[in-house]
């Protein structure tokens, strides 16, 4: 499996998680606050070369029916942004329901409020891409004798 790097993207800030080397799980990488597209793809361009990143999982933040909105229409701009500065593939999740499900997650952790601010995104990111990779492996596994 190819080195991950997964973002949870956001108005405000972007979640990182990035795959371990068997391509099996997910951890969080940190957060990047926005403040210019330029801004954040030099800074996901540390991540590429310090990681040896080969692709991207970007959250689909889509409406509950399944359309797109403007959130969804941003992070879709934004992963091709990332697919034209880094020549790498980018893979669209749907991302219904992670951010709620960080923020219950740490919730039920004992993290505080003002603290779960600074990581829920990280925590978005991470359960975005553990489910990309559960479900690569789940293909993989289908894909054998």
């Amino acid at each position: 499996m190819p080195k991950i790097l997964a973002v949870d993207w956001g108005w405000v800030r972007l979640g990182l998680a990035v795959s371990d080397d068997l391509g099996l799980t997910a951890q969080g990488l940190g957060i990047i606050s926005r403040t210019g597209e330029a801004q954040v793809l030099d800074a996901i361009e540390g991540h590429v070369r310090t990681l040896g990143i080969e692709a991207f999982v970007v959250g689909l933040p889509r409406n509950m029916d399944g359309s797109d909105g403007p959130s969804a229409e941003a992070a879709r701009i934004f992963a091709q942004a990332l697919a034209e500065r880094f020549r790498l593939p980018v893979h669209l999740w749907d991302e219904r329901l992670t951010t709620l499900a960080a923020e219950r997650m740490l919730v039920e952790a004992g993290v505080h409020r003002r603290a779960r601010r600074g990581v829920v995104d990280q925590v978005a990111a991470t359960l975005i891409l553990q489910g990309y990779l559960d479900r690569q492996q789940a293909l993989l596994r289908r894909q054998q004798p």
